[in-house]
């Protein structure tokens, strides 16, 4: 295995190589809030990584992975992020569903569903929330019952905020398999096909005019017994080990773009005179302190909810101080009917960074709980 250099540069030499030609046009591309962006060019890129060797670069070898050491995966998120390639179409199997098969799948399952998502050939959503149960996932309502010849499960209920379901072929869908369960117990983690007339997904228009967020129903929709990860029963288990792996070593990339988006709206202060503005200059150098807090405390252990608690803040004040250094200028849309630019998408879509991946509310109670050891809140 390469030193951590020597993988940065082997990755920085091939992204300079490949985004050019046929992908040069696709740098910046896509993101929360521009998902609809060259969606299908995007995934012909992903599948051009994978072809050679550059998706899922954290995985064992046996797997279809690098093996890729934890400062290894940092530098190749940090490198993809500093060469502006395109938003990536496959993180939820390679970040979250992969892993969790890996840890928690039987080699059947493993041989089916890996190979797919190296090769980027199958795209996964995530079916968590519902209506009724956002951040709260132990109250889901969703379930699923074997048929009568017990070679499939039968799954009923509604899941929304799906990303990115309109452009997946399967989504793992914690469900209620033991009638009369509540909170934690009872719950499966299933592997459900999406291409199948049961499933309807409906897109959720937001406020930034697009639709990446989708509400499923399923209907009876269908997946085969053995499409169960874990024993059933055991899906809060494997469940809060995919949360655990969504929060990982990929956001450090994430942290690149928001020292970009920084570093642009400083150059715009000092273009519009915003700068001049005695607040706006102190707000933007806390902006800077907070992202070096973020940056130095990033490769250390601390609890992927505090992370997710400190970024989703940091980049929605982000969104309203750049509103506040463009101005009045702020509030007019580039064109009809609803044409956005960058700095009115940020503000927009950071809305939602503090309720996505768990609300900041439900954050803080995992912090109280497990990180603190506070006496846990008396729920119904």
């Amino acid at each position: 295995m390469s030193s951590v250099e020597e993988f940065r540069t082997e990755v920085r030499t091939w992204l300079q190589a490949s985004l050019s030609g046929e992908f040069a046009g696709l740098k910046g591309r896509g993101g929360p809030g521009r998902e609809h962006e060259a969606f299908a060019e995007r995934l012909a890129w992903e599948r051009h990584m994978a072809v050679h060797g550059w998706t899922c670069v954290g995985w064992p070898v046996r797997y279809g992975g690098r093996g890729a050491t934890v400062e290894q995966q940092i530098a190749f998120h940090e490198e993809y992020a500093l060469a502006d390639a395109p938003a990536r179409v496959n993180h939820i199997g390679e970040q979250l569903l992969g892993p969790a098969l890996i840890a928690y799948g039987t080699e059947e399952q493993k041989a089916r569903f890996l190979p797919p998502i190296v090769a980027v050939e199958e795209l996964w959503c995530q079916g968590y929330s519902e209506p009724d149960a956002g951040s709260d996932l132990a109250a889901v309502r969703t379930r699923a019952e074997l048929s009568e010849d017990g070679g499939q499960w039968l799954v009923n209920g509604q899941k929304i905020w799906t990303s990115l379901a309109h452009e997946s072929q399967w989504c793992f869908v914690v469900a209620r398999t033991e009638p009369g369960s509540r909170r934690h117990a009872g719950l499966s983690y299933l592997l459900v096909p999406m291409d199948q007339p049961s499933v309807e997904v409906r897109p959720i228009v937001q406020l930034t005019g697009t639709s990446e967020f989708n509400e499923v129903y399923f209907d009876d929709a269908r997946t085969d017994a053995a499409n169960v990860v874990g024993e059933a029963g055991d899906g809060w288990r494997i469940a809060m080990a995919t949360l655990g792996f969504e929060r990982g070593v990929s956001t450090l990339g994430q942290q690149v773009g928001f020292r970009r988006e920084l570093e642009a709206l400083v150059a715009l202060a000092k273009r519009n005179g915003a700068i001049t503005d005695a607040l706006i200059r102190d707000r933007l150098v806390r902006a800077w302190i907070g992202l070096e807090t973020m940056r130095a405390t990033a490769a250390r252990e601390v609890a992927p909810s505090v992370a997710k608690n400190y970024w989703a803040r940091w980049h929605r004040d982000l969104g309203e101080l750049a509103m506040d250094v463009r101005g009045a200028a702020s509030l007019l849309a580039a064109g009809a009917p609803y044409d956005l630019d960058d700095w009115q998408r940020l503000f927009l879509f950071s809305r939602a960074d503090t309720i996505y991946a768990g609300s900041d509310e439900i954050q803080r109670d995992i912090i109280a709980e497990r990180v603190l050891g506070l006496p846990r809140e008396v729920r119904a």
